[in-house]
């Protein structure tokens, strides 16, 4: 990530590595039982394992220095069951391994997407989409193989080595603990590996992320690049990208596959030593050919836990690092939250007095945006706020549904402080709809019934028909036609009257409109216009205008100018006596009718 736009700054004073991940057990413990059986399992199996080359001594030992043949068929038929019994419980530990994996990664799934849904918008707009893509999906991954592969093999493993440790000093002391000491070697090693390891892995997921940023980009800007004919730029700034995620991957590769060979190489000596030391022993009556066979056997049992011992400390350092990012989203702290005592609206009581009441706002790091802004907006008004671009106007009616706080002053609704009010409730008696209109890819219908999914056909009818987007029943599959990402099949007249249908058809008691009409024609601007005009007669509105037409809405007209309101009236009070109304309508009048306006 940029750090000019980094949201989460390095503590320099880092936790133990394995806090984020031990932070993560609520999600194992439903899956408590589950996981018990899987180690049972696990541990049952490898009890099995070891004790077939006991069984082998035996075998050596006994039927095979005697000669009998009956014993030689009995032994050998319990070290063909053991093998069986291993093997059954291997395929029961990765049949429970498989669900309780799944099952826990689709758990932390659904908590990360409710947790960016209650988020502010502030938060998002800080972060990059491919980030937060990026933990919702590699991240996971990684935390999942972790917690149903790593972590259970770190457990059986460890148990293996320790117990096959045991028995190996307990067949012959001196190469027992000859055995036992390469565990020092392989400590140093691993040591140092997990510090290195770690470093390279969270560098590694953050610049995954940086390139799903980048992708997501260049798919959602693609008619910007083509129409620029920016494509070798851009294809020149992914392939940076990637050369940098290539440079790290082959760099933790090397020095995964380092580490790995060392792993390799400490069993793999002790194992040619203890065969040189073995066979003296045995020629010497220190030792059966039985227990020399057994030794070698359970030394060789060995050999995967250490060999693996790279992977899993890898997967560990880079499940650490995925836990680290996940929870940097999952505990940032929602900024427009609920007041302990707030309390639920009932549509029908709303009557849609909306008053700014010294109301300051700016953005973090930013100067202030909004500096003591006082405004009433009567029931069943309809106030447009006019002024320059840049001038506050969004950020002022997005302070409505609560979108972002106040910094200073209060917003309240019939005379309660909107924060006192439930965020679901308050969302549901404020309509809204942005310049800007988001579509998802879904059908038309789904679109529309955004905010009110109990909506009936006729409902739906009468909401298109007031923002004159009749055009969907002429669709190939009429409301049933499923729109691409953001609506792009659709135009951005089009995009926003859809949007428009939405906020009315969920009948609010206040309507926030952020010039909806931007990008429509004239013609069909004031169609919109007309029927918007009977809608707005029971609904309080608020709407930000840059076409002088969209004024004929409007019962007042409020001036924003220095993050403040400089003045309020109707239309023609304002032209008559405000220079400065009057200098902005000049210069944004684009139509005869909106020069008109301006004249009168």
């Amino acid at each position: 990530m940029p750090a000019d736009r980094d949201p989460s700054p390095r503590p320099t004073a880092r936790p133990h590595p394995l806090t984020s991940l031990w932070r993560l057990r609520r999600y194992v413990r439903p899956y408590a039982w589950q996981l018990c059986w899987l180690l049972v399992a696990a541990f049952a199996a490898t009890a099995a394992g070891i004790g077939i080359p006991l069984v082998i001594r035996q075998v050596v030992d006994g039927p095979i220095a005697a000669r009998d043949r009956e014993g030689l068929f009995w032994l050998g038929g319990l070290a063909l069951l053991l093998g069986l019994v291993e093997a059954f419980l291997i395929f029961i530990r990765r049949w429970v391994q498989s669900s309780l994996a799944v099952g826990m990664e689709a758990t932390i799934r659904d908590d990360l997407y409710a947790q960016l849904q209650r988020l502010h918008v502030g938060f998002h707009d800080r972060w990059q989409s491919g980030q937060l893509l990026s933990r919702a999906t590699i991240d996971l991954s990684v935390i999942r193989r972790f917690l149903s592969f790593g972590l259970i093999f770190m457990i059986v493993n460890t148990a293996t080595y320790l117990t096959v440790t045991v028995l190996l000093i307990g067949l012959h002391p001196v190469l027992g603990l000859l055995v036992a000491t390469s565990a020092v070697p392989l400590f140093l090693v691993s040591r140092r590996f997990t510090r290195t390891y770690l470093i390279a892995s969270r560098r590694m997921q953050d610049e995954l992320g940086d390139v799903a940023t980048l992708v997501e980009e260049s798919a959602q800007g693609l008619r910007t690049v083509k129409a620029f004919g920016r494509r070798p730029q851009m294809a020149a700034r992914f392939a940076a990208g990637t050369r940098q995620l290539h440079d790290t991957a082959i760099g933790k590769n090397r020095l995964l596959a380092r580490t790995s060979a060392l792993f390799d190489l400490v069993p793999n000596l002790t194992l040619a030593v203890v065969l040189v030391a073995g066979a003296v022993a045995a020629a010497h009556g220190a030792l059966t050919i039985g227990e020399l066979v057994a030794f070698v056997t359970l030394q060789l049992m060995l050999i995967w836990p250490i060999e693996s011992l790279g992977w899993i400390i890898a997967n560990a350092q880079e499940a650490t690092t995925a836990a680290d990012r996940v929870l940097e989203v999952l505990d940032t702290e929602p900024a427009v939250v609920d007041r302990p005592a707030a309390v639920p609206l009932v549509g029908s009581d709303v009557d849609g007095a909306l008053r700014f009441e010294g109301v300051e706002f700016g953005y973090p790091g930013g100067p202030p945006v909004l500096a003591g802004v006082d405004l009433v907006v009567r029931p069943g008004e309809t106030l447009a706020v006019v002024g320059a671009t840049g001038s506050g106007k969004t950020s002022l009616l997005s302070l409505v549904p609560r979108l972002h706080d106040v910094t200073a002053g209060r917003v309240t609704l019939d005379g309660r402080d909107i924060r006192d009010v439930r965020l679901a409730s308050l969302r549901r008696v404020v309509g809204v709809a942005f310049e800007e209109p988001t579509l998802f890819s879904m059908s038309i219908w789904e679109n529309l019934t955004l905010g009110r999914a109990d909506a009936s056909e006729e409902e739906v009818c009468a909401a298109l028909d007031v923002a004159q987007a009749n055009f969907v029943h002429d669709l190939p599959w009429g409301l049933a036609t499923r729109v691409g990402e953001q609506g792009l099949s659709l135009s951005g007249g089009q995009r926003q009257r859809i949007a428009l249908a939405r906020a009315v058809l969920g009948q609010p008691r206040v309507l926030v409109l952020d010039d909806p009409l931007s990008a429509l024609d004239v013609h069909t601007e004031a169609l919109v216009e007309r029927a918007l005009g009977h809608l707005l007669r029971e609904t309080t509105a608020l709407l930000v205008v840059h076409r002088p037409s969209t004024i004929a809405l409007a019962d007042r007209v409020a001036l924003l100018a220095g993050g403040r309101i400089a003045a309020v009236g109707t239309h023609s009070e304002l032209l008559a006596t405000v220079p400065a109304y009057r200098a902005l309508l000049s210069a944004t009048a684009g139509s005869p009718d909106d020069v008109g306006l301006v004249r009168s």
